[in-house]
């Protein structure tokens, strides 16, 4: 079988995207159609799409075809990825069996003064989320006492729950072990450090502002008083995986070993207090890196799938029509920005949206000579801006849902979720900063 780099590519033609229109509109039709974005598996999807793709182009023998498709499925890179994803559930389960997250929020409840609650919560799901990568996971779990915080304290639900779940976009958009940044960073061959510092660019100035609108009066309550648990020397210390992660990240280290070296260390500090015995841990490892096979299977069939639309002449066709006006970088950056964007609008899913666009972008960006680190950003944080802006998203549905016994629904938590809309306006502004011809 033929390596990658040694395919004769097919001429630019239309027809070559069909599986890509197939999936837009099998997806998002059914999910609009049902009113439910959760009833069409997002691997089904792919797999119809797939199948399609292998009825395409008659002149191949359908044995080679499916050849190409798994040559695509294990792409270097995909497979990179998938090994990433592996030991991110690893030491996410692992992290959560010791009581990490537990401990990281009642630190964040015995250093934020009661008057600064909902900037507290953003802040609290931010550091979480930013820790363990995460954001569905850390709404998952800040969000029963966001609606605790809303009743004891009265304050509007749309402060709360817009303030947990906004933080926890800032974390999957900035976290080392997050699925966009290891898809971002992986489809453009970049270094998750650099991506991150880049990223840092766009949205330093939106969190900033974010955190002084929270701070504002109109957000705050005196109605009570939250009395913490008192912190312990073992709090300290089951966070400490998270802390030497994100130090460690942000220095340079190899993220797979970060992420191999902090499940050990969290595996010792459980058995050091009890928290489980060997085989627990055992039991609670497997099943975290069980927990990703749906975005390892998602990203290994987009790989299938965007291998076969690029032989057929896909990848050519869209470059060649988005090149009618993509005359520079600045124009480039938008129909980058557009492409990832309009995935994500259509499959809610900001994941998905990276690794599908992925080597399209890769392919545009270095047509116009953008740095893969430039192009790993927008990807990155254009996916996390539309992801936290529809009500159809699994982080909103997800707190949604956590949070129905206040009458909450989607649109409550969009009213007072401020960091995407904020976030969108940092992405917008550092595109037009770009010089067209730099």
């Amino acid at each position: 079988m033929e390596q990658e780099q040694n395919l004769q590519w097919r001429e630019s033609s239309f027809k070559a995207i069909i599986p890509f229109i197939v999936f837009v509109l099998f997806y998002f039709g059914f999910s609009l159609w049902t009113r439910d974005f959760s009833k069409v598996p997002m691997t089904v999807a792919f797999l119809i799409s797939s199948g399609v793709a292998l009825t395409l182009n008659h002149k191949e023998k359908l044995n080679k075809k499916i050849e190409l498709f798994a040559l695509g499925m294990g792409n270097k890179d995909i497979m990179i990825m998938c090994l990433v994803f592996v030991l991110a559930g690893a030491f996410t389960a692992s992290a959560k069996a010791v009581g990490g997250i537990e401990s990281a929020v009642l630190i964040a409840q015995n250093f934020i003064p009661p008057q600064f609650m909902v900037l507290g919560l953003f802040v609290i799901s931010a550091l979480i989320s930013l820790s363990i990568g995460t954001s569905c996971g850390t709404i998952a779990a800040i969000v029963p006492i966001a609606v605790s915080i809303s009743q004891s304290f009265g304050i509007n639900p749309s402060f709360v729950l817009g303030a947990t779940v906004g933080g926890a976009m800032f974390g999957d958009n900035m976290s080392l072990i997050s699925d966009t940044k290891i898809a971002a960073s992986r489809t453009q061959n970049v270094s998750m450090r650099d991506e991150m510092l880049n990223n840092l660019r766009i949205i330093t100035v939106p969190a900033i502002l974010c955190i002084l609108l929270y701070a504002l009066p109109m957000f705050a309550s005196t109605n009570s008083t939250i009395t913490a648990a008192a912190l312990t020397f073992d709090n300290y210390i089951k966070v400490s995986p998270y802390i030497l992660l994100l130090i460690l990240g942000i220095l340079g280290v190899n993220v797979m070993f970060l992420l191999f070296f902090g499940t050990i260390l969290n595996v010792i500090i459980g058995l050091a207090h009890n928290s489980f015995g060997l085989f627990d841990v055992f039991g609670y490892i497997g099943d975290g890196t069980i927990s990703m096979a749906t975005t390892i299977i998602v990203a290994m069939l987009a790989g299938g799938l965007l291998l076969l639309v690029r032989y057929n002449g896909g990848i050519t066709y869209i470059i060649r029509e988005t090149g009618r006006w993509i005359k520079d970088k600045r124009t480039c950056e938008i129909g980058i920005c557009f492409l990832v964007g309009l995935i994500n609008l259509f499959t809610a899913n900001n994941t998905v949206a990276i690794i599908t666009s992925g080597s399209i972008a890769k392919e545009l960006s270095e047509k116009h000579d953008i740095s893969p680190v430039r192009t790993a950003s927008l990807l990155d944080t254009t996916s996390c801006v539309v992801q936290g802006m529809i009500p159809y998203g699994a982080q909103i549905l997800i707190a949604a849902s956590l949070a129905a016994s206040i009458g909450a629904t989607s649109f409550t938590i969009l009213k007072g979720m401020f960091y995407p809309v904020l976030m969108s306006i940092g992405l917008i502004v550092s595109v037009l900063r770009t010089k067209k011809d730099e």
